[in-house]
């Protein structure tokens, strides 16, 4: 069930905007018409496969590639002797401090078991897979370092010879604020502890997956399942040598990326360079198990965090080490590292910070973005000690949290003052609806199972900036029946963004919502867009979709004026209907206004909109019941109620879904999901959704989601701000809070598995 409350002070009223309208692709995707990646099938394509090496680090002494070439069906073979050797970035913002450049499209040397050392193009995928196992590689052995401890050593194996001044560390991040020194000084309380944090996948169900193809005139298209495809256009036309108009990416449909597909790839880069070789068509498709290997985890890593209270329940002073396993490539890391350590100086207050961020190359899959962005672990760890620190003072931990909550005027992450008291009220809202007070005070059970409350609190932004300048792009073209096109470069993810940015439009132009129709996709069409991520689509692209659209109601409003004898100021556009404003009635249909007149053509209608972004952030709270097995650690997730402000609600139907899917991933990685490596020989132990176990719907507890728009945010359409990061950040902290107030035992990682439950339960009857 979701509640969409808004309060009555910021009321509007709106055709569009706000209603849960029927998302524009539900017939492509209810008929199976939609488009994929995987759908495209060319004539004389063939089929790519990648060799992946079965050592975590060693150089490549010697690789044969004469047997796989020999063949019949093979029609080419890639090692790193015949790629171009150009260091590319593995993430799509190669000018930003977000990112690293440290990989080759293939190197002779491995970093992480599972990496690929040679690419195959034949016939057919079995024939291809056959030729995988006909490729000799003669490896060197390296040592090599599986965890951060590991690689901090003194005469630690250096995985890259970067010029960092310190081997396998990448560049760290120092936030200060305030004098640290006093703000313990004053406190009353100090806590400290450390929090350890898993290594949960994207888990998207659409593999990684492309299709290239050269044309005669030397121009690369490339159908790919892509978060960036400006991003990608861009690093393949500078790692092949080819200018931007030599590159087209299309991306139609996609079937979740959730962060981890913001990165280019080994089989993007392989895929054009084995169909350049072959002038053929060529398809790369990663199975299940290299999504694990080749894809992007989120970062595990330790946090230390030392706080200090006061006895009436102010925090003083807030000091971290935020120390992030980057596996064997920056990928992200930098900016992960950044956004996470910066968010803690904010959620809830405290005017003196220390804290400092670091990511280490180590001989493990690489970690990349993943939604939540750094800001999942190091939030996890905040809230989980502040709930300790509301306990040791006698404070109701929500009461607690509500008097340190962030508000109007503070300082956030970005710099930049917090507009309103959206964190405040979703506090608010959710003692509310829990009835928190009586909840928390009912009977915990008796004997085997035992329940419990817990509250986990979140802030997030709705854009990469300071770390990315970022930009929004879209065309709205009006059509001479006063229909309407609008041509935008974000990507869809399967969160119904486009359907978002078409209510955006026809609010803005006064027209009915089926009136609009979306060109996406296309890197040779429609404007340049940075890419689906930060929880900014409809933030960043809506508002440039909102700007380009005013840019055709003034244009349509100056032509129709004098046909309604009124200035263009006078009139105003209602379903499609222009007319006068003065009571007059006089109206004209929108289509018949900008028709072609008397023989002459139809004027042109076409508005541009650029939008730059600052920051703006979105805020919530989850309220969650869990039932603890004391017999078997079984840890079940009872009720949810979360409650988030998120500005503006463009199609309520939408956010709460993102709130609800983000609510699933959170559960899964608070509680079961790991993806674990052997830190013997780096190798994967399980990569499969046998062994990588994630909550399925049957496993979903009731979610009553609560949608606040308390504070509007001025840079966002109508003040709609992001949704698609926040939920997955409280969720987990909730949980844990919640195991605490069932058993009484505080647990500071996560996964929380049952055995970890089971364990500390011992602990404490020994203890006791």
């Amino acid at each position: 069930m979701t509640v969409h409350d808004l309060p009555v002070a910021t009321r509007q009223t709106f055709s569009v905007v706000g209603k849960s309208v029927k998302r524009s692709d539900t017939l492509e995707k209810v008929t199976g018409s939609a488009v994929y990646a995987g759908d495209i099938i060319l004539p004389g394509m063939l089929h790519g496969k990648i060799k992946r090496c079965e050592i975590a680090h060693a150089r490549i002494k010697a690789i044969d590639t004469s047997k796989a070439l020999a063949l019949k069906g093979v029609k080419a073979v890639l090692t790193h002797e015949n790629v171009p050797r150009v260091l590319h970035y593995g993430s799509p913002h190669p000018r930003s401090a977000s990112v690293t450049r440290d990989q080759y499209i293939l190197d002779d040397r491995v970093r992480y078991w599972g990496e690929g050392v040679a690419a195959v193009a034949a016939v057919s995928e079995e024939i291809a897979e056959e030729a995988l196992g006909l490729i000799e590689v003669e490896y060197e052995p390296l040592p090599a370092v599986f965890t951060v401890e590991d690689a901090l050593k003194p005469g630690a194996p250096a995985l890259h010879d970067n010029g960092l001044d310190e081997n396998n560390v990448l560049p760290p991040v120092i936030v200060e604020r305030g004098d640290i020194e006093q703000g313990f000084a004053e406190a009353d309380l100090v806590l400290e502890g450390e929090y350890e944090l898993g290594r949960p996948t994207a888990a998207y169900m659409e593999p990684n997956i492309c299709v290239t193809q050269w044309d005669g005139n030397g121009k690369l298209t490339i159908w790919s399942s892509t978060q960036t495809a400006f991003m990608v256009r861009g690093a393949l036309a500078e790692v092949l040598g080819v200018p931007l108009n030599k590159v087209r990416v299309v991306v139609d449909h996609m079937g979740g990326g959730f962060g981890a597909k913001q990165d280019l790839f080994q089989h993007e880069f392989l895929a054009a360079l084995l169909a350049r070789e072959t002038a053929r068509p060529v398809r790369m498709e990663f199975s299940r198990k290299e999504t694990f290997f080749g894809g992007r985890s989120r970062h595990p890593g330790k946090i230390w965090l030392k706080q200090g209270f006061t006895r009436d329940g102010r925090i003083t002073a807030r000091q971290a080490r935020v120390v992030f396993n980057s596996g064997a490539y920056g990928s992200h890391s930098p900016g992960v590292t950044n956004v996470g350590t910066a968010a803690m100086t904010s959620l809830y207050r405290c005017d003196n910070v220390h804290l400092e961020g670091r990511a280490i190359y180590t001989n493990t899959p690489i970690a990349g973005a993943f939604r939540g962005y750094g800001v999942v672990q190091t939030y996890y760890a905040i809230d989980l000690q502040v709930d300790e620190a509301a306990e040791k003072l006698g404070f109701d931990p929500a009461e607690f949290k509500l008097k340190n909550a962030v508000r109007e005027g503070d300082i956030a992450p970005s710099n930049h003052p917090i507009v309103g008291h959206g964190l405040e009220d979703c506090i608010r809202r959710g003692m509310a609806e829990s009835d928190w007070h009586t909840a928390r005070k009912a009977p915990k059970g008796d004997g085997v199972k035992r329940r419990g409350w817990g509250i986990g609190c979140e802030m997030h932004g709705s854009s990469a900036y300071p770390g990315i300048k970022e930009q929004g792009n879209a065309i709205v073209k009006m059509n001479e029946d006063g229909t309407v096109t609008l041509l935008t470069g974000t990507a869809g993810l399967g969160t119904g963004a486009h359907t978002a940015l078409s209510q955006i439009v026809a609010e803005e132009l006064g027209v009915p919502f089926e009136d609009i129709a979306v060109v996406q996709g296309d890197t040779d069409v429609v404007p340049w867009d940075i890419g689906a991520f930060a929880s900014h689509t409809t933030y960043m692209g809506g508002r440039a979709a909102q700007i380009a659209a005013a840019d055709v109601r003034r244009q349509v409003l100056a032509h129709a004026a004098p046909m309604l004898d009124a200035a263009p100021e006078d009139l105003t556009i209602v379903d499609g209907l222009i007319m006068r404003t003065d009571g007059s009635n006089r109206s004209i249909p929108l289509g018949e206004a900008v028709a072609p007149q008397r023989g002459m053509p139809a004027i042109q209608l076409v508005g541009v909109g650029t939008y730059t972004p600052t920051k703006s952030y979105s805020f919530g709270a989850h309220f969650v019941e869990v039932e603890v097995d004391t017999e078997t650690g079984e840890v079940a997730v009872l009720q949810v109620i979360p409650v988030h402000e998120i500005g503006k609600i463009i199609h309520p139907v939408a956010a709460a879904g993102q709130i609800e899917g983000g609510i699933q991933q959170g559960i899964g990685h608070t509680l079961s999901e790991d993806y674990v490596i052997d830190l013997t020989n780096g190798r994967s132990l399980n990569p499969s959704f046998v062994d990588y176990k994630m909550p399925l719907s049957m496993d979903m507890p009731p979610i009553r989601t609560i949608i606040l728009e308390t504070a509007p945010d001025p840079g966002g359409p109508w003040g709609a701000k992001g949704v698609g990061e926040d939920p997955i950040i409280a969720i987990g902290p909730a949980i844990a809070n919640a195991i605490h107030d069932a058993i009484g035992v505080r647990f500071r990682h996560y996964p929380i598995t049952p055995e970890n439950v089971l364990d500390a339960l011992r602990a404490k009857s020994k203890e006791a």
